[in-house]
């Protein structure tokens, strides 16, 4: 299968010094792409001097992660996308165990692995962890985090299941439900796209499912920290506005409140 690494960059020439050697060491299955948002540092500079194989994208504008990654993705000729945060480190073997899934369930759109925390490498990280779902409420949740408090990795979630949505800090999927879905929802701009992209593809009767045996460490708040107040309106906007998308009935009278 033909596979392409994406890292969308704005900006990230620290990150990118910091966690591309990896994606580099341990890859060689896939073309390594890096996707910039207009970024105005040396980023650029950085990459094609020390990774001349690493192939890059200009978008012309910052249009965030669903746009910059719609704009890029345009430009890449692959099977798997694999979309991966400037702040991952991967590890040996990562992507063999997410192909292997790839190659034996077709019904399969889009996987994530298991996602622990760079800064404690023994514990879950926030945004992925095991796996996402939704509950009841609507609320968004992770396997390996309850709220703010992460698990730690005991072995608990060694499984290959089925989940509701998968992290975009390391999403995997394939090149024809991308294009069928027509990527993300520009609308959101960042934070909780990959949430209605995977609720559109299971409205589709698409399978998302947690790889175990793929393991990346993510630093998580890089471009946006928590305390940014631009990512409180985007985490708290975003989560409505998938409600009234999916549930247009039961949750329109939110609309007034999202937009107006």
């Amino acid at each position: 299968m033909k596979t392409a690494i994406v890292i969308l960059n704005w900006n990230g020439q620290k990150l990118l010094e910091q966690f591309l050697p990896s994606v580099v060491a341990h890859s060689n299955e896939a073309e390594i792409y890096i996707a910039d948002n207009a970024s105005t540092d040396d980023s650029l500079s950085y990459v094609s001097d020390r990774y001349p194989n690493v192939k890059i994208i200009k978008n012309q504008t910052n249009g965030g992660y669903a746009k910059g990654y719609n704009d890029a993705l345009k430009h890449v000729d692959a099977n798997i996308f694999c979309l991966l945060n400037s702040d991952v480190e991967v590890t040996e073997n990562w992507l063999a165990p997410v192909l292997d899934v790839f190659k034996n369930e077709p019904n399969t759109a889009i996987i994530q692995p298991k996602i622990l925390d760079y800064k404690n490498k023994a514990y879950f990280e926030y945004a992925g962890a095991a796996g996402g779902f939704i509950d009841k409420y609507g609320y968004p949740y992770c396997r390996g985090r309850i709220f703010d408090t992460l698990e730690k990795d005991f072995g608990q979630y060694d499984d290959l299941a089925d989940i509701f949505w998968a992290s975009g800090a390391c999403f995997f999927v394939r090149s024809t439900i991308f294009k069928k879905l027509n990527g993300f929802d520009e609308r959101f701009f960042a934070h909780m796209e990959e949430i209605d992209f995977c609720w559109r593809a299971k409205n589709l009767g698409y399978t998302i499912r947690y790889a175990y045996n793929s393991k990346v460490y993510h630093l998580g708040g890089a471009t946006l920290s928590k305390a940014n107040a631009k990512k409180t309106y985007l985490n708290f906007r975003n989560s409505l506005f998938t409600l009234i998308k999916m549930q247009k009935a039961q949750y329109f009278p939110l609309y007034f409140f999202v937009f107006f």
